[in-house]
């Protein structure tokens, strides 16, 4: 058996051979320690231009109020330069305005594919419910979409991004979806390289799953190549984009600063080391400045959470998870004395968390916050157990069994709590509440985040858990020495193959976004701002998952994405 040193207190425990999943240490080192104060302080002469620029674009917003098209134009532009925080008031008036004079548009409507695919998705991303027949108009009488639609790319990638704006029972959008798709493909060849990328790129990543932060960038090289492009929008959003990029650098300094202090990497050198992760995981929540408490808040839970997933996945033996579960029940400081030293480590860094979040909720008088972020903490906790009992009984569950239990350690229910916490006068009992009752919205986003995981950690897992369902007591090292994913579940129960269950997955994520659409349409149950959070972790997800594990394996595209956000600056 193997002799396990912890570095940190050089405590030796005998006699327990445990699991490793060899995850690799951060590739950042300190270097957003090197962004000391003075470097990320915002130049008083760009200050003073940006604010002047951010006039003249709100009158450019109001001149334009007359050309629907034109104003159309603008304000996707302005949403994908991610700016529109700033014209939040203006934006929605103007399409509130279009929404009631045109959603009432039918086979009469003059507009082309583009226009009118460009209004449908403007108008449902602002939670119109404005009509899907619209797009009737544009099919033949066999009831087929036109074939002088092949031809207009444009029309074509418009209307390819407004079916991801799609809810359920509107084949018409299904039928667009799979229309637009195969001709775009068929067009890439022929296409001009920046209109090529331009198409590649929204196959790739559709705007509305996409992260604004991150889409900023590739859409500013897009804007300044059309020839009508509003060169103040473009100058504005280059000197916010840099400013804001200055205000999180910032934000990233210090909470490094506080994950320094806390040196897990060292004493708990089994764990993923991903703080700077977790906090671009964060940012594609909620980028806008006046959520800087809420970034802190969930970055540090985000970053505990992916700790003690490790903890109950690759490090813990029964006996100290079962300890440390109970410990987790009761939150109780004094609890420390029962556990083994590198979960006092932990447990006391928890708890630290919780205890700032409270001090910050008392001076704004919401203390009733922390008892709902305590239990969603407990609940991802309890989840984290169960899996870890069916990995060390060699249990295989059901599809029924796994999805009851991994939509709760997926942590985006746990998440979909926290992330309230620090939105200020929105952080109502009401809007708490509604989310601990994991309703629709929540749910669909959890599914979303727990198959497309278990998707694309399927090859490495499925090596961990052969072994473990031969041997479910060998704690050999592995890889990655988690319990069976919904992939597994579902091909031992159904006795399907691994494509088969692959696609049922596929159809699985595509109705839990047509939930989280409807979700979003007026009337809704709680403020949009709420809504659109837990839209956005979903976009995390489609983001950093897709293909590939893009969070444990950060050396990859999600390197480059944190790179592109927090790092390099747009050229002026």
């Amino acid at each position: 058996m193997e002799t396990i040193v912890l570095a940190s207190s050089q405590t030796v425990v005998p006699g327990i051979t445990r699991r490793s999943a060899n995850f690799h240490p951060s590739i950042w080192g300190d270097h957003f320690l090197s962004y000391a104060s003075d470097f990320t302080e915002i130049d008083a002469h760009s200050e003073t231009k940006r604010q002047q620029l951010k006039e003249e674009v709100k009158k450019i917003l109001g001149i334009a109020v007359d050309q629907q098209s034109q104003q159309l134009n603008l304000i996707d532009a302005i949403q994908r330069l991610g700016v529109s925080y700033h014209f939040e008031s203006e934006i929605d008036a103007a399409l509130q305005h279009i929404y009631d004079a045109c959603h009432d548009c039918d086979d009469k409507d003059d507009d082309d594919l583009y226009t009118t695919a460009l209004r449908f998705r403007l108008l449902r991303q602002q939670g119109h419910n404005v009509s899907c027949d619209v797009f009737k108009r544009f099919k033949n009488n066999e009831g087929k979409f036109k074939e002088s639609l092949i031809t207009d790319v444009q029309g074509l990638l418009s209307l390819y991004e407004a079916t991801h704006m799609r809810v359920h029972r509107e084949d018409i959008l299904d039928e667009a979806l799979a229309f637009t798709t195969i001709h775009l493909k068929s067009w890439l060849p022929h296409l001009s390289n920046s209109l090529a990328e331009q198409v590649n790129h929204a196959l790739q990543q559709p705007i509305h799953k996409g992260l604004t932060r991150l889409e900023t960038r590739p859409y500013m090289s897009i804007y300044q190549e059309v020839e009508s492009h509003n060169q103040v929008l473009l100058y504005f959003a280059k000197l916010d984009f840099n400013r804001l990029q200055k205000v999180h650098q910032r934000e990233l300094n210090s909470i490094t600063r506080w994950w320094k202090d806390l040196d897990f990497a060292t004493k708990l050198p089994f764990a993923r080391d991903r703080l700077v992760e977790c906090y671009f995981w964060i940012l594609g929540v909620y980028f806008e400045p006046q959520y800087f408490l809420a970034r802190k808040i969930l970055t540090k839970v985000i970053a505990m959470a992916s700790t003690v997933d490790d903890i109950y996945d690759v490090y813990g033996t029964p006996e100290e998870l079962s300890l440390f579960t109970d410990a987790i029940e009761r939150w109780d400081i004094n609890e420390l004395d029962q556990l083994p030293e590198y979960m006092r480590l932990f447990y006391r860094a928890l708890i630290d968390v919780y205890i700032d979040m409270e001090e910050e909720m008392a001076r704004e008088g919401r203390s009733y916050c922390i008892h709902y972020a305590k239990e969603a903490m407990k609940k991802l906790i309890r989840a984290y157990f169960e899996e870890a009992k069916w990995f060390n009984e060699g249990y295989a569950p059901t599809m029924e069994e796994y999805m009851k239990v991994a939509l709760v350690s997926s942590g985006y229910m746990m998440l979909s709590t926290t992330c309230i916490v620090g939105m200020g006068e929105l952080a109502t009992n009401e809007a708490f509440d509604w989310v601990s009752s994991e309703p629709l919205i929540v749910r669909a986003s959890s599914t979303i985040a727990r198959l497309m995981d278990d998707v694309a950690g399927h090859e490495v897992r499925k090596r961990s858990w052969n072994v473990c369902f031969k041997h479910p007591f060998n704690f050999i090292e592995q890889e990655r020495g988690d319990a069976a994913s919904a992939v597994e579940c579902y091909m031992k129960q159904h006795g399907a193959s691994k494509q088969v269950a692959y696609d049922e997955f596929d159809n699985l994520v595509t109705n839990a976004w047509k939930d989280i659409n409807q979700e979003c349409l007026h009337p809704t149950v709680v403020p949009m701002p709420l809504l659109l959070r837990i839209l956005n972790m979903a976009r995390v997800i489609d983001v950093v998952y897709k293909g590939e594990d893009g969070y444990t394996n950060s050396k990859t595209k999600l390197k480059n994405y944190i790179i592109s956000v927090l790092i390099n600056s747009v050229a002026i």
